[in-house]
């Protein structure tokens, strides 16, 4: 009896806890968290620019611009190197039977647009009315060839001296005045181009051996046209191929004497030379026509005779012009 009793006081005591207890939700169990790997992602590269957004390079202080090459010059190629070889030579036999091809050429310099040449740089100007000038001298003598000459001049000149064609007195540029042709439908003599171009305008004595004598004394003519894009680069050239020939410069020193071409004359081209390359600190036992030549000699020839020039002492004489043809 007992023993049922405290039976059933267990039973009641448990029944009791079940029924005033709440249902209890089990905890849920979080997975332990496991550190994940850290992900280096790459900095955006900056968008390439678009090609039309690329700018153009920019040159270098010390970048040197080409000057473009004006291709008018082209037009004077093949008569000059078809007719003239490397010693400034004229074939003037052949040359006379392509006078209309000479007259086409210079026709090409008339047609010029002058807004056209007004647009070239400096040097290709320059270029410009250097080939005009030796284009139109080879007209004047082909106008003129064979030299006619008469017998009593020819006991003063030689045969092929162009000092027979008229006017015999006249020498220089101005023997040619009565040569007219059209540049850019101006008109033009050849003294007139030396004086308003060469003198004046582009003060560029080293002109003065490029243009065409069409004489032995006179500069070579070169076979090739001028261009600005290497206009000092020809100029230069000629000058030393000018001041080699023993017509144009040479050392007696045996006889303390220096030998000038006669187109260094004060009176000819000699005062063109003043302005860029007087100078009273050196050659001073010359005027000053003759101290502006030798300084100016002194840059194309060798470092004895440049030596001879400044501390030499020497007398300077004019060589006798020869005007025989260039042919």
């Amino acid at each position: 009896m007992t023993k049922d009793i405290v039976v059933f006081i267990i039973l009641s005591t448990v029944l009791f806890f079940v029924a005033g207890c709440g249902e209890v939700s089990p905890k849920p169990v979080e997975p332990p968290t496991a550190e994940l790997p850290k992900v280096e992602h790459p900095e955006p590269e900056p968008p390439k620019p678009r090609p039309a957004e690329t700018k153009p390079a920019v040159p270098e202080p010390n970048e040197v611009e080409t000057i473009p090459k004006v291709t008018f010059h082209d037009k004077c190629a093949d008569i000059l190197k078809n007719h003239v070889d490397d010693k400034g030579m004229v074939d003037y036999k052949i040359l006379d039977r392509k006078k209309l091809e000479l007259k086409n050429l210079l026709d090409e310099f008339n047609n010029l647009d002058p807004n056209v040449y007004n647009s070239w740089p400096k040097e290709d100007k320059i270029a410009f009315w250097i080939n005009a000038y030796n284009i139109q001298m080879l007209r004047i003598i082909t106008d003129n060839y064979p030299i006619e000459s008469t017998r009593f001049h020819r006991l003063i000149w030689p045969p092929n001296s162009i000092r027979h064609i008229q006017p015999r007195s006249e020498i220089r540029a101005s023997k040619w005045n009565k040569y007219k042709f059209l540049v850019m439908g101006e008109q033009f003599t050849l003294a007139e181009i030396e004086q308003r171009f060469f003198r004046k305008e582009f003060d560029e004595p080293r002109v003065f051996f490029a243009v065409s004598h069409a004489s032995r004394s006179g500069p070579p003519l070169r076979n090739e046209p001028y261009y600005g894009c290497k206009l000092y680069e020809q100029l230069d050239n000629q000058t030393k191929r000018f001041l080699s020939n023993p017509l144009a410069f040479r050392i007696d020193r045996k006889e303390q004497m220096v030998r000038l071409s006669a187109i260094f004359q004060p009176t000819w081209y000699g005062k063109e030379f003043i302005h860029k390359y007087g100078t009273d600190k050196g050659f001073k036992d010359h005027p000053p026509t003759v101290r502006a030549v030798l300084n100016f000699i002194t840059n194309y020839i060798s470092p004895n005779d440049v030596s001879f020039l400044e501390v030499g002492s020497y007398s300077v004489e004019y060589i006798k012009y020869d005007w025989r043809l260039n042919e």
